[in-house]
């Protein structure tokens, strides 16, 4: 018998094992060039499929020296025209034409070159995918039933991840290293049953690289020049998890059930969230609903009425308008992590399509601002209604997406009212994320650190006055920090963000430097060269009250000549205490002002005995200034008359 195999056969790699069966023994195998030159464009290319291809033929002239078969090549190489032309079929019809100049059998495991073979009048051997009757894999002898991951590297003693996914070790699981030989023979049987098995897919195919998924195992063969060695990788699932193990089930299956059908999973890689997206397909699937999936790679193990699609010509947006046409209830997208896949993700949502997706993210202030980059911020709710956040298996939190007309936090003036997405906690109602819009950019203000600062800052605020320094082209006056810590001023991103818009928009105005120093919420001082006051303020204060109508809160432009010599002239002081060491505490009927002409220009910590009181700047003329009512100057004052010693400390 002469038989011809193409290239299909040889990838597949069951010819060999025919043969050992007895079932081609004493047959010619004639293989083409044109299958030769393919196999080893393959391998150039870094694609396992080229080197299992290769191997194949390597079994075949050794079954040949062993005059098991014998075996010749015929044809010629197919010219740079014909290899362009490949994925048309010219190579494949150089192959068959082998067959007809040889009057042979032609053999194939590619269901369109057996159908056009046939046209063509070849007697064809289809071999179709093997369904039943395989041999566990080599890979499965270094794993049990506590083994999630196994990972092999050749030089390397092979090692296994083991336990649950609330206790994992690594360990290793034998002492002599794998070799490289060991690593081809065990990719080669895994691309074999790829091809063969119907629940077998290989996922990715690049130069150096093979994802290939066979049942609900997930295996990575990389070799040179993508990494340093051959190795592979080898994935999977220990437990079977349905959506009412999980402690918080109910609350996620009144929502998704309901009108909120915008759902993402967040979590660290390997926290479970792929087991919690396969349990709510599950669940929805069983609840009546038509439920599909999109993956790249296809690693979901969900029942068979679930159809797994991936990426359509290499790209999900492709996937998306075929699932537009099939209208599914729900689709589980697995996962999110270029652009395209948060903007599809956004594109069906709003279609009306329920959808879960699934986000590697350390926190839920992560997975917003990876949404919130790539959507506008001002339907974020439409498409995201709950977000559940997965850590070692187990729910953690589940928060809620609302959209509202409101001040942001951290800003306390009603004239910054706006829309904002807020995020709160589903069990407590607690705000969690502020996501507005503020100079052109989006801002995701997680809640923790900003309301403890801000309300420390407001408690101060009320008590105290703040009393301006001298003012310089090159500093700012004497700022908020007289009163309040540094850390806790450096917190407020209101004020902050209120002075970069003074001065940006007094800046159009104006040459010189424009010292801003905010008051309190609603009220500026802004220093300006004495020549720019005439242009900032404009005809009949038309430039000042467009900002003030703009920015939302009152500005008080000052000239910096005037401001500097109401600081040179004298002050009258009620009363005089002398500290010692230089320092000196005076007092009239509005200010109390701390003299400490050592640390002039500096940062100071301010203490009665060991007791920590405040932090503030020292102006250039020496000085701290306090609103004499306020409570911090009323504590010094008792302090002082207690006999307990003021110090400034430099920070």
């Amino acid at each position: 018998m002469i038989l011809v195999p193409d290239t299909s056969v040889l990838i597949d790699g069951r010819i060999t094992s025919m043969i050992k069966a007895g079932e081609y023994k004493g047959s010619t195998i004639i293989v083409p060039e044109a299958v030769i030159a393919e196999l080893e464009a393959q391998a150039n290319n870094g694609r396992e499929i080229g080197f299992s291809g290769l191997n194949e033929l390597q079994q075949l002239s050794r079954m040949a020296e062993e005059k098991t078969i014998e075996i010749k090549f015929s044809g010629v190489r197919p010219s740079l025209e014909q290899v362009k032309l490949a994925s048309g079929g010219e190579i494949d019809a150089m192959i068959r034409n082998i067959a007809i100049e040889n009057s042979a059998r032609f053999i194939t495991s590619d269901f369109v070159q057996a159908e056009v073979a046939r046209a063509k009048g070849l007697d064809v051997i289809y071999l179709k995918p093997q369904v039943s009757d395989f041999v566990p894999l080599g890979i499965d002898q270094f794993f049990d039933e506590h083994t999630i991951a196994v990972y092999l590297k050749e030089r390397v003693c092979p090692s296994a991840k083991k336990g649950t996914i609330n206790d994992m070790k690594l360990v290793k699981i034998r002492e002599q290293p794998t070799s490289e030989y060991e690593l081809r023979a065990l990719a080669q049987e895994i691309l074999e049953r790829a091809k063969r098995d119907p629940d077998g897919f290989i996922e990715v195919e690049k130069r150096g690289i093979t994802v290939v998924q066979i049942g609900s195992m997930r295996i990575a063969i990389a070799r040179r020049p993508f990494s340093d060695g051959m190795e592979i990788t080898a994935v999977r699932p220990i437990v079977d998890v349905t959506l009412k193990d999980y402690a918080k089930a109910d609350i996620i299956t009144k929502r998704i059930t309901s009108e909120k059908r915008g759902l993402i999973i967040v979590g660290s890689p390997g926290s479970g969230k792929t087991t919690l997206a396969q349990s709510v397909a599950t669940f929805l699937s069983d609840s009546g609903f038509v439920v599909k999936t999109m993956e790249a790679p296809r690693e979901l193990q969900v029942p068979d009425q679930i159809t797994q699609y991936t990426m359509l010509d290499g790209s999900m947006s492709n996937t998306a308008d075929v699932l537009l046409l099939v209208r599914p209830d729900f689709v589980i997208f697995d996962e999110l992590r270029k652009n395209e896949d948060f903007n599809v993700f956004a594109d069906m949502r709003l279609a009306g399509l329920g959808m879960v997706g699934v986000i590697h993210a350390n926190g839920v202030q992560d997975a917003v601002q990876r949404f919130s980059d790539r959507v506008d911020f001002s339907v974020l709710s439409q498409i995201i209604n709950t977000i559940i956040f997965v850590r070692q298996g187990v729910i953690t939190k589940i928060y809620d997406v609302d959209f509202t007309i409101k001040v942001p936090e951290g800003m306390a003036n009603e004239m910054h009212i706006r829309p904002v997405t807020i995020v709160t906690d589903h069990e407590t109602g607690e705000l969690v994320i502020d996501v507005f819009r503020y100079d052109g950019e989006t801002i995701v203000m997680p809640m923790t650190a900003v309301t403890i600062a801000a309300k420390k800052a407001s408690q101060v605020i009320q008590n105290v006055g703040i009393s301006a320094g001298p003012v310089s082209n090159t500093r700012s006056p004497v700022s908020v920090t007289e009163i309040i810590p540094a850390k806790e001023n450096e917190d407020r991103p209101g004020w902050k963000l209120m002075e970069k818009d003074i001065q940006r928009e007094i800046g159009r105005y104006t040459e010189g430097f424009v010292d801003v120093q905010m008051m309190s919420d609603t009220k500026a001082v802004v220093f300006i060269d004495d020549k720019d006051v005439p242009a900032a303020i404009g005809k009949g204060g038309k430039n000042i009250s467009a900002i003030v109508n703009k920015i939302g809160i009152g500005i008080d432009i000052k000239p910096r000549s005037e401001f500097d010599r109401q600081q040179v002239q004298p002050q009258k002081s009620e009363a005089e205490f002398n500290l010692g060491s230089g320092i000196k505490i005076q007092t009239d009927k509005k200010q109390l002002t701390i003299v400490a002409p050592e640390q002039s220009g500096k940062i100071v910590d301010v203490f009665a005995g060991k007791e920590y009181l405040f932090t503030a700047t020292v102006n250039e003329m020496g000085e701290i200034h306090l609103a004499k009512n306020s409570s911090i100057a009323q504590e010094m004052i008792r302090r002082y008359q207690n006999s307990e010693i003021i110090k400034l400390r430099p920070v």
